[in-house]
């Protein structure tokens, strides 16, 4: 599962360029924002992949509420992978760090480290090949699941 939050519509496109990536290798994958996602279902899943755009130097409230409800579902053990949209600044900070550290602490088995997508000003777009970029990371996490 591909969980993301966006405010602009950036996290969504590289979050759905991800699941492209895997559904291309013939891997089943549901991509949701957020505030869809029914916690109690996750242990279905494989994969959690976890994104959301930089807010503050950090993660979204949104995604910080998620991740909150993640400590009442067992998810040890589970491969994750953590993702974010943010500025092209070593200053901008990194909610995909902020959202592996959590990841981790809830016992998950993190499968590749984060990785970032550039936007470029404060609503994007995207940088250019960033949705490119991440259909191709998809399909090469779907070859290792």
């Amino acid at each position: 599962m591909i969980i993301y939050d966006s405010k602009f519509g950036n996290t969504e496109k590289v979050a759905r360029a991800l699941a492209e990536g895997m559904k291309k290798q013939q891997v089943n994958v549901d991509c949701l924002k957020v505030d869809e996602v029914d916690t109690p279902k996750l242990d279905d899943y494989d994969l959690l992949a976890t994104g959301g755009p930089t807010h503050a130097f950090g993660i979204s409230k949104p995604m910080k509420d998620f991740l909150k409800k993640l400590e009442n579902v067992n998810v040890s053990g589970k491969r994750a992978f953590a993702f974010d949209t943010k500025f092209k600044s070593r200053l901008a900070g990194s909610a995909a760090k902020g959202i592996e550290k959590r990841l981790k602490r809830l016992g998950m088995s993190i499968v590749k480290s984060h990785i970032s997508a550039i936007v470029k000003g404060g609503e994007g777009p995207l940088e250019d090949g960033a949705e490119e970029a991440f259909e191709q990371l998809g399909a090469d996490m779907a070859k290792s699941l």
